[in-house]
């Protein structure tokens, strides 16, 4: 098994047409921008606080090793398959960026950094050029 590249592992691993949603909304929020560029500035902050896709599956992953444990020492071991089941999707995701859970989130338009920060550089761009 060949590691996936960091940056590119995750949209290699999504179907084609959930990237091509994806890219679509980018580049309509990139045109709406450039004929409303005094709203820019406002976009870059939502930008700032949008969560990747690494953040969302951390967050998820963690969220249920911690569900799955609590409910193990609290109410039966059955329920400590949860964590381990878990962390094998995350080590996975890690290695090959595909977990089951990555298909959901990127249905959901859950973005890369690479794709986010796409989208900022095209509005920075437009910035730059309305100061010209």
């Amino acid at each position: 098994m060949a590691l996936a590249d960091t940056t590119r592992r995750v949209a290699e691993h999504t179907p084609e047409h959930i990237n091509e949603n994806i890219k679509a909304a980018t580049l309509r929020s990139i045109k709406y921008y450039r004929a409303y560029p005094d709203e820019i500035p406002e976009r870059l902050k939502a930008l700032d606080r949008e969560w990747d896709i690494e953040r969302v599956l951390v967050t998820n992953a963690a969220s249920l090793m911690l569900l799955g444990t609590g409910l193990g020492i609290a109410v039966s071991r059955r329920f400590l398959v949860l964590p381990v089941l878990v962390s094998g999707f995350l080590l996975q995701h890690a290695l090959q960026g595909w977990c089951p859970p990555v298909s959901l989130f990127r249905r959901l338009g859950v973005r890369t950094a690479p794709e986010i920060e796409n989208e900022r550089y095209n509005l920075l761009e437009i910035q730059r050029q309305q100061g010209e």
